[in-house]
């Protein structure tokens, strides 16, 4: 695996990503932009059909798309950019907010992660400590203390109201944080993953590479009713994803999941999953899924889309196809280039 000039390993991004997976919210449609040529042949009669009937129309998408790709192409050194100005203008509300301590963590996951890390811990064993939901391989615990909740929302809302410039976490969530550009991953997400999640992830979901997870992208998004009320059906950019109810008040807004990303829909039922304050769900990332539309009040979310680049050197979950690599700031998509080794035995065997 290639390293940086600190040791650490250099991660990439996958040349998909400026072409693939683009979100057209007037039609709540994902698509691929290689050439406007490919475009209108892939997409020209299915947009007719939800409701793009005229040339105009179409050419406000092409615009739409291009603006897209543009600033995916620069968001790498866009995020750095506001990194860099976040530390030296933003004061933080609570700053022990950063750093994990376990006294924000819940007593149940602690135990949970405590009998994940015995040596005779077991996929049963564990089970007995989850609830299990009616959507497969989808479950939930409490993660955090109330309390560090609240204080974490109070955070967020001051970063929000501050004149520090801020990046969102995709085309699909309008509001929301990247956590990495506020300073959360040394101190908190990357002790989070390693030394919580990744004990328990290994035990549920080993085959799509729960045991070697090795980066991550760590962001919130909040709904409102004056602002995103739901999330449209999709799949995420991650092997295991962990979704966070962080507050404040709000009523429905469940979350509800499909089936994996290869089963068509028409094929699909889909089973709703409540969604509490102070509690997450873990699931695969591309297992499909989607939030309902809040009734009122304002929900926070944090979602951890944690990646494992043994998995995803070897296909890109977005594209399908073995990666082509650019170079990128922090974690970027989770992929490394590697040495000719064999892959860790281990976590293919598990």
């Amino acid at each position: 695996m290639t390293n940086d000039e600190d040791g650490k390993p250099q991660f990439y991004i996958c040349k998909c990503f400026t072409t693939d997976n683009i979100f057209l919210e007037d039609y709540k449609l994902h698509v691929r932009f290689l050439t406007e040529q490919q475009f209108r042949q892939d997409y020209q009669a299915l947009l007719r059909r939800l409701g793009c009937v005229t040339e105009q129309q179409l050419e406000d998408v092409l615009s739409k798309i291009s603006q897209e790709v543009d600033r995916r192409r620069r968001l790498s050194v866009m995020s750095a950019e506001r990194a860099a100005t976040v530390k030296d203008i933003y004061k933080p509300l609570h700053p022990h907010v950063y750093h994990l301590q376990e006294t924000y963590l819940a007593p149940k996951f602690k135990q949970i992660v405590k009998y994940c890390q015995s040596s005779n811990a077991t996929k049963e064993g564990v089970l007995t400590l989850l609830e299990e939901e009616p959507a497969p391989r989808v479950y939930r615990f409490p993660v955090f203390e109330k309390s560090f909740c609240e204080e974490l929302v109070e955070e967020l809302e001051h970063f929000e109201q501050s004149s520090a410039p801020k990046g969102r976490p995709n085309t699909m969530n309008h509001y929301g944080i990247l956590l990495n550009e506020l300073g959360f991953d040394e101190g908190f997400f990357t002790p989070l993953r390693e030394q919580y999640l990744h004990p328990l992830t290994s035990l549920l979901y080993p085959e799509c590479g729960g045991c070697c997870l090795d980066s991550h992208k760590a962001f919130v998004v909040k709904y409102d009713m004056n602002e995103d009320l739901d999330l449209s059906y999709h799949y995420d950019n991650a092997e295991v994803t962990l979704n966070v109810s962080l507050g404040k008040d709000f009523t429905e807004g469940n979350l509800y999941f499909g089936d994996m990303r290869q089963v068509p829909l028409s094929e699909t039922e889909c089973s709703e999953v409540e969604h509490k304050v102070t509690e997450g769900l873990l699931h695969r990332g591309q297992h499909m899924h989607g939030a309902l539309p809040i009734s009122s009040g304002q929900r926070w979310n944090l979602i951890v889309w944690m990646r494992a680049s043994q998995e995803r050197n070897n296909l890109c979950p977005m594209c399908n196809t073995r990666p082509t690599l650019v170079e990128a700031e922090g974690f970027a998509d989770g992929f490394t280039k590697h040495d000719e080794t064999p892959r860790n035995v281990s976590c293919l065997l598990m």
